[in-house]
């Protein structure tokens, strides 16, 4: 059963930016996001646990995420990476500084068990 044209007309995206959507064979297809949602009988299934996410996920432009969002996600992981090693790193000088007060590195992981 075919979707009205005044329906179709009316439907959203259930993302944040709700962007129309697009009748593609037997789905709607977001015109932002690229997800796709069923058609089930002839009604739109707009959940977002039944959609098919697009290539960037729910809600987040396919075109736009895809060129900036090779590089926020090479600065998100750089920036997790370099969290990671940070705290890596914190964590030797702490020990390091530790080392450094003596008894204060074993001191540093094992007074939480003498104190408390």
């Amino acid at each position: 059963m075919p979707i009205p044209p005044d329906l179709l007309a009316i439907l959203a995206c259930p993302s944040a930016d709700h962007a129309p959507l697009e009748l593609t064979g037997d789905e709607l297809v977001c015109t932002s996001c690229a997800s796709r949602f069923p058609i089930r009988d002839g009604i739109p299934v707009l959940l977002a646990d039944e959609a098919v996410p697009g290539p960037n996920g729910l809600g987040v432009p396919a075109l736009e995420a895809g060129s900036s969002g090779a590089g926020s996600s090479d600065a998100g992981s750089s920036d997790a990476g370099a969290s990671g090693k940070d705290d890596s790193g914190a964590g030797t000088s702490g020990a390091d500084e530790s080392g450094a007060g003596a008894g204060s590195g074993g001191t540093g992981l094992e007074p939480e068990g003498p104190l408390g």
